[in-house]
């Protein structure tokens, strides 16, 4: 075969596209990758497994009005299939189908087309789509959508995701009954009896795999027989909902390797899809490129080095981006959008006379908005940056459209949102000057527990029951993604709830990091109230003390405030019910955040010892709780 060749093939029910270097085997006209040719393996994908579940594009949608996450799974099916493009350097493929009324009820109201790309000399290929609704169709809930490839088991065995968080995995048949045991979840299974005995007594749970959006460059698969990698590199987050610090799945037992599009995971409900009546919608998801690799060359190479080498390949991508090969007009290359700079201060008397340079905030552009809208937005498109040791911002390849500019700055609490909104267009250049965001503040600080960077985790994470542990995660920085770990408050505090103490306390050992119901029996739960004890010298007559209580996760919590009275009836603050992030559960250390703002008279206080009383009052499952962020009291 011609090293310089491309080849498409079209039969009756398959397309095969093919360079020198992979054979890609697509169902025709369903767009479902059958087969993946590289180096001496005939197909990476698990051959037990039906065609159709091997490498595929899927969604979840619900009948508009719906509530909650999930719906009808739909693995796309296409029912044309046109060749875009066939050159020298470049084959496209269009998998497409159209909706009308006919299907009503059966599918959800969307035009779907899939894009598969194979460039002349690449050790991989491409794919995208573009989702699209037209005026007047039906409303509906799009719960989630992504990419997923199921691998051969008995060859890929060893999984990557970060320098710090990658191993080798159980089997899927380890999770089976009898060999495995579920939990208090259907995602965790305890190893009782695994395939090989390494894995025994570990928990197994797709969630402790996850990672933030901007973290997550690339993941995958090695399999040492043979030295062969498969890896998913995503080089932008523009079109995935949540931001840059959105969590979401990557690769799990499967194996599995997945691109994450639209999903609810970390943030319930609020992030879901909803469209109106008649609501029009175009999208494009990805492309994200499925790369290939192997020690082919070099039989004595250690497997491993091709993570490091997917890690180059993954940057190599980013630069690239946005790419200018694929066909869809949908698609804008870089001279058809617009870059954004500029400076970001914070000004906060109480910290510095002088504004503080934005080192290292979060600067990114988002649909238009409420402040901190961006965390639920999924329709359109987002732009995010982190700005410099000077405060310095760079947004670049912004698609064109209206947006707002957000921002946070880890070490203060709330968000900023510059107060017009921005109309990206071709080849725009928009200086915003310098931005001055001032943080909520009324006084100074009497006392503060944490760091405002929306996690908990510079707070206390207990070690693993010893029943319940993936070996991964011992010693490891992440130690909240052990499961299991919102039982081990109540073994902290049988007899009692948590009680800090200002200025005696650390709250790197002393304040827990999930504020969770405490289990009264079996199927019951009572909620829990936590206690800050500080002392004030004096207290300010007639003034208005001000608690920031910033969250970073709610999973179905109600926070009640109370001051010297635990008693006090009604509380001095409720949130109200909020938050179905599921983060305590699923082992991220944080989900959507929140910030409240508690207005505290000075008839509450007294010289001398106060006590702020923090309940966690939903307790009807060991899920449900809450976890801070940062809190803090100012004086008037």
């Amino acid at each position: 075969m011609s090293t310089t060749k491309l080849r498409l093939h079209i039969r009756e029910r398959y397309v095969v596209m093919e360079n020198a270097i992979v054979r890609v085997t697509l169902s025709k006209p369903d767009g479902i990758v059958t087969a993946i040719k590289y180096n001496h393996m005939d197909n990476l994908l698990e051959t037990a497994n039906d065609e159709s579940n091997r490498g595929y594009w899927d969604l979840v949608w619900s009948e508009a009005g719906s509530s909650g996450t999930t719906g009808t799974y739909d693995r796309i099916a296409a029912t044309n299939f046109e060749v875009v493009v066939e050159t020298e350097e470049q084959i496209e493929l269009s998998f497409s189908r159209k909706w009308d009324t006919s299907l009503q009820g059966k599918l959800a109201p969307l035009n779907i087309d899939k894009r598969f790309i194979l460039l002349r000399d690449s050790s991989g290929f491409y794919s995208y789509a573009i989702y699209e609704r037209l005026e007047g169709w039906p409303g509906f809930n799009l719960d989630e959508t992504r990419i997923a490839f199921k691998l051969k088991k008995n060859k890929f065995r060893y999984m990557a995701m970060a320098d710090n968080r990658r191993r080798y995995m159980p089997l899927p048949d380890d999770r089976l009954p009898g060999r495995g045991q579920a939990l208090d979840y259907p995602e965790a299974v305890l190893l009782v009896d695994p395939i090989d005995p390494q894995f025994k007594g570990e928990v197994d749970d797709k969630y402790s795999y996850s990672g933030e959006n901007e973290e997550v460059k690339v993941h995958g698969w090695i399999s040492m027989d043979g030295g062969v990698g498969f890896w998913q590199i995503m080089a932008s987050n523009e079109f995935r909902t949540g931001g840059s610090t959105k969590q979401d799945l990557t690769s799990h037992v499967g194996p599995t390797t997945l691109a994450m599009f639209v999903s609810a995971h970390y943030g319930g409900e609020d992030l879901v899809l909803k469209f109106g009546e008649g609501e029009a919608w175009n999208k494009v998801f990805g492309p994200v490129f499925i790369y290939l690799n192997s020690t082919n060359s070099q039989p004595q190479q250690d497997p491993l080095s091709l993570w490091e080498d997917a890690k180059q390949q993954a940057l190599e991508q980013i630069e690239s981006w946005p790419y200018n090969f694929p066909a869809s007009e949908d698609f804008p290359k870089s001279a058809q959008r617009g870059n954004v700079t500029g400076t970001l201060l914070i000004k906060d008397r109480y910290v510095s006379d002088d504004d503080v340079v934005g080192n290292g905030a979060y600067i990114g552009l988002a649909p238009p908005g409420e402040v901190g809208s961006w965390q639920t937005e999924g329709k359109g498109y987002q732009f995010w940056s982190r700005a410099d040791e000077e405060g310095d911002f760079s947004i670049n390849n912004i698609r064109i459209g209206e947006y707002n500019l957000y921002a946070w700055m880890p070490g203060f609490i709330g968000g900023f949102k510059h107060d017009q909104n921005l109309n990206i267009t071709p080849g725009c250049k928009i200086d915003m000057g310098k931005l001055v965001y001032e943080p909520a503040r009324d006084g100074p600080t009497l006392w503060e527990i944490g760091i405002p960077d929306r996690t908990a985790q510079q707070f206390y994470v207990p070690d693993p029951n010893p029943k319940y542990i993936n070996k991964l995660y011992i010693n490891h920085p992440d130690r909240f993604r052990q499961y299991g770990l919102w039982e081990r408050y109540g073994e902290s505090y049988p007899d009692r709830d948590l009680v800090y103490t200002v200025g005696q306390s650390n709250y790197t050992t002393d304040w827990f990091f999930a504020h969770v119901p405490r289990r009264k029996n079996a199927n019951s739960y009572k909620a829990t109230t936590w206690q800050i004890k500080f002392k004030l010298e004096a207290v300010e007559p007639n003034g208005k003390y001000y608690l920031r209580l910033a969250i970073a996760s709610a999973a179905q919590a109600e926070l009640q405030v109370r001051t010297n009275n635990p008693d006090q009836n009604p509380a001095l603050f409720t949130s109200g019910l909020i938050g179905k992030d599921n983060a305590i559960a699923r082992h991220g250390i944080h989900g959507l955040y929140w910030l409240f703002n508690v207005e505290m008279p000075s008839a509450l206080f007294i010289k001398g010892i106060n006590t702020i009383y923090l309940t966690q009052a939903n307790a009807t499952s060991p899920f449900q709780g809450i976890m801070y962020d940062y809190i803090r009291l100012e004086a008037p």
